[in-house]
């Protein structure tokens, strides 16, 4: 029996405002943090992404920079976790994520992968460092390269640490983002930001 193309309905998630935001980007992160797809992040899997990003960029575990990566890391699965099972379902990270908690808990976070893979400390990523950082937290090389392209406004080979964590965070909390077209998930026509 052959069916002709789904249209997909994209849940919406109220944000601040009343606008209302596809959770698409959101089931995209979630289905990266949730690395086993049993339908929760669990403890270890959060964690695991500074050890994956730390090996990705040739850090040493005991480095200074992992170790204040995996507190901020810490902190942010402590502040996902509602329930405090040691597993986050995608109703406890909808429920969660948003402008409040990016700037509370996941800039910190997020800053410290930036911190991890910018080994010379200039506050800087090239394309391949930028490509090495997102694979090894999770996403793919193509979408990887595709957001570095998106990023690179000024087309100068290299992103800034705040445009690495602005991009992010528009891309979590608003679905509107250069990444969210390099990701292929910017809000569809009509959907507000």
């Amino acid at each position: 029996m052959c069916a002709g193309p789904r249209r997909h309905r994209r849940p919406l998630t109220r944000v601040a405002g009343g606008s209302t935001v596809s959770d698409s980007p959101r089931h995209r992160i979630f289905a990266m943090l949730d690395v086993d797809g049993d339908g929760a992040i669990t403890h270890d899997e959060y964690l695991a992404r500074v050890d994956r990003v730390a090996a990705a960029v040739g850090r040493d575990a005991g480095h200074p920079v992992v170790a204040a990566s995996r507190a901020a890391h810490e902190a942010v699965f402590e502040d996902m976790d509602a329930n405090g099972d040691g597993r986050v379902t995608f109703e406890e990270y909808r429920s969660w994520v948003g402008h409040e908690a990016f700037e509370r808990s996941c800039r910190p976070a997020l800053g410290s992968l930036f911190d991890l893979a910018d080994t010379d400390a200039d506050g800087h990523l090239d394309r391949a460092a930028f490509i090495r950082l997102r694979t090894a937290a999770g996403n793919a090389d193509t979408d990887a390269g595709a957001a570095f392209d998106a990023l690179d406004t000024d087309h100068d080979g290299l992103i800034d640490r705040d445009t690495y964590l602005t991009g992010i965070r528009d891309f979590v909390t608003t679905g509107s983002s250069p990444m969210a077209a390099a990701y292929g998930t910017a809000p569809a026509p009509g959907i507000r930001s």
